[in-house]
């Protein structure tokens, strides 16, 4: 009977999680512009062309060999517009993931309801919407896994990245369980969802096998939903102690 009651209550708890998960999906969803202007469909053409021209330079003579002024003659564009799109040539590779990652942080800044959603919550939400909006680039993923495992500066980039983005989850996940910001059980949950997200990346470092090689698909998704679901559960166990 006690069982029984346990299990109930932990499928309410998935259900209520899961219900959290689809209001953060959704106000990402209805966040994307569904008609952009002529203005937005110019800047979209253009970074697309810059991000075309660098990939294939990337491809062809090597990405320490490739100067921004050679993506801007091949863009057609002038490098003061390059910069206006991306700080370096390491941004390139990773497209619209800084952009998507400051909205990521606005959307962990929006108060949230407590004991209802949680950061993970949020996590979760952006998660289904990127992969969503964004289906992978099978060459592309090959290519950058191959430049972070031979060029020092793309390795460091991404590492910038994902410390920028385990922190922003840190201090969400402290203000979630009432801790002080940066709180060592909140950076290690913080830890956990990013470890979480690089299990994702294929193993092989040559970047030269399709049979090894593929962008993560619908259900290593599920699997890492599955993840972030068991991080959320585990949140009430780190509530300071009265």
């Amino acid at each position: 009977m006690a069982s029984r009651k346990a299990q109930s209550a932990q499928l309410c708890n998935d259900c209520k999680h899961a219900r959290a998960a689809s209001v953060y999906t959704q106000r990402w969803m209805t966040a994307v512009e569904p008609d952009p202007g002529l203005r937005e469909r110019k800047k979209r053409r253009t970074r697309e062309a810059i991000e075309s021209a660098a990939l294939r330079l990337f491809d062809e003579r090597g990405f320490a060999a490739t100067t921004i002024a050679e993506i801007a003659t091949v863009a057609d564009v002038s490098p003061r517009t390059f910069f206006g799109y991306f700080p370096s040539k390491e941004a390139v590779l990773y497209g619209e993931s800084g952009e998507a990652f400051a909205a990521f942080e606005r959307d962990l800044a929006v108060p949230r309801d407590p004991g209802v959603t949680t950061a993970i919550d949020v996590l979760r939400g952006w998660i289904h919407t990127w992969f969503t909006e964004h289906p992978p680039q099978l060459e592309r993923e090959r290519l950058l896994h191959r430049l972070k495992a031979t060029e020092p500066s793309v390795a460091a980039y991404e590492r910038q990245l994902m410390a920028r983005f385990e922190d922003a989850m840190t201090d969400a996940l402290a203000a979630d369980l009432g801790l002080e910001p940066g709180d060592v059980r909140a950076r290690m949950v913080a830890a956990a969802a990013v470890a979480s997200l690089r299990a994702l990346e294929p193993l092989d470092a040559d970047g030269c096998s399709p049979a090894k090689q593929h962008p993560p698909d619908a259900e290593a998704l599920a699997v890492l939903d599955d993840a972030l679901l068991f991080l959320n559960s585990g949140l009430a166990a780190l509530l300071p102690r009265a």
